[in-house]
C-alpha cells in the first residue's frame, strides 16, 4: 500500500476543515505537512482529490468525497483494530451524519450526549440538509449515515425504520377547527395551507390531499418548518406535520394547536440510512445502537399524544 495513514489523517482533516492551515493546528504539524500529504494522495490517484482556494481554502472534488469516504472507513477500522480488547469506551474515530434539517434539532443533541458517555473518544461531524442533497451525498460517500424522513433516498440505500408517525393538523388556536377532536382533510382544503418550500416534502403534503381527492384552495410555501409554524400561530393559514417541537408556541410566542387526521392516511416514517453495500465500521455501528435506543426510549415521551409506534425493520 503506496498510501499511508498518516496521508489520510491529514487529508481528512483538510476536507473537514476546508482549511489546510486549521488542519495542521488541529493535528499540531505544520502546514507545509498537510499540504504535502495532499500532493502524495493526488499523484498516487493521478486525479485532483481536493479544489484549491485563496488562503489555503480547499474543498473536495466529486471523486475527494468518494476517497474521502473510503478514507474515514479505513481509519475508523484501523483504530478499531488497535482497541479490538478494549470496551466501548476505547472505540475512537470520525464519522459524518447526514440528518434532515427538521429533525436534527429533535434528536442529534440527544444522541450525540448519549454516544460521548459512552464512547468519548468518537467525534461525529453532523450535516444538517434538505431532502435533495442528503439523499446525493449519502450516495456519493460524503456521509456515513443519514436520520432522516423516508423521502428521497437513494436506490443504493438500505434503512433501518426508528419510528412511523401519522400527520397531524396544525392550527391557529383561536380557529374554529381548533375546537376539534379530529379534523377532515376537506376541511383542512377549505384553508389556506402553508407549506415548506423543501425538495420532496411539499410534493408530499400535497399528494396526502391528492390521497383524499381534495385539493388545496390555496398554498403558501416558507424556507423552514419554524416559519411554516409561526405562520399557522399567526392566522395566515393551516398546515401539516409529522413532528413538533417540545411545547405548541411559535419563535414569537404565539400558540397554536395540533389535531389528528381522521382520513385515513400512510404512516411516516423516521429511519437511519447507510449506503447497502459499506459494511459499518464499529463506530458507525455504535452510533446505530444509540440511536435505535434514542428512538425507543426517549422519542415516545416527546410523541405521548401522537399516534405510531416504534421498532427495527428494515426497508
Amino acid at each position: 500500500m503506496t498510501l499511508t495513514l498518516r496521508q489520510l489523517r491529514y487529508a481528512q482533516a483538510a476536507a473537514r476543515y476546508g482549511n489546510v492551515t486549521t488542519a495542521a493546528k488541529v493535528l499540531h504539524v505544520s502546514q507545509p505537512s498537510v499540504s504535502m500529504a495532499i500532493t502524495q494522495i493526488e499523484d498516487h490517484f493521478g486525479k485532483p482529490v481536493f479544489v484549491r482556494q485563496r488562503g489555503s481554502g480547499v474543498s473536495l472534488t466529486a471523486f475527494g468525497h468518494v476517497v474521502m469516504a473510503k478514507a474515514r472507513q479505513l481509519l475508523a477500522d484501523a483504530e478499531a483494530l488497535e482497541t479490538l480488547g478494549d470496551a466501548d469506551s476505547g472505540l475512537r474515530g470520525e464519522l459524518v451524519l447526514g440528518c434532515f434539517e427538521d429533525l436534527a434539532p429533535y434528536c442529534v443533541p440527544s444522541i450525540l450526549a448519549r454516544l460521548r458517555r459512552r464512547c468519548p473518544a468518537i467525534d461525529v461531524v453532523v450535516r444538517e440538509e434538505g431532502f435533495d442533497t442528503l439523499g446525493r451525498h449519502l450516495d456519493d460517500g460524503a456521509t456515513d449515515l443519514a436520520i432522516s424522513y423516508d423521502l428521497g433516498l437513494p436506490a443504493s440505500a438500505t434503512a433501518t425504520i426508528l419510528c412511523e408517525l401519522a400527520p397531524q393538523a396544525l392550527l391557529p388556536s383561536d380557529h374554529p377547527l381548533a375546537a376539534r377532536e379530529t379534523v377532515t382533510m376537506a376541511e383542512l382544503g377549505g384553508e389556506p395551507l402553508i407549506l415548506t418550500d423543501q425538495a420532496q416534502s411539499w410534493q408530499h403534503v400535497l399528494e396526502l390531499f391528492h390521497l383524499c381527492n381534495v385539493r388545496p384552495t390555496q398554498a403558501i410555501r416558507t424556507g423552514s418548518f419554524e416559519l411554516q409554524r409561526a405562520m399557522v400561530a399567526n392566522g395566515l393559514g393551516v398546515a401539516l406535520a409529522y413532528s413538533r417541537p417540545y411545547g405548541d408556541f411559535s419563535y414569537d410566542g404565539r400558540p397554536l394547536v395540533r389535531r389528528p387526521i381522521a382520513d385515513p392516511l400512510p404512516l411516516q416514517r423516521i429511519v437511519i440510512a447507510q449506503k447497502a453495500r459499506n459494511a459499518l465500521a464499529a463506530i458507525q455501528m455504535v452510533f446505530v445502537e444509540e440511536t435505535k435506543r434514542w428512538f425507543d426510549e426517549v422519542w415516545p415521551t416527546i410523541h405521548a399524544d401522537r399516534p405510531g409506534r416504534s421498532g427495527a425493520a428494515k426497508r
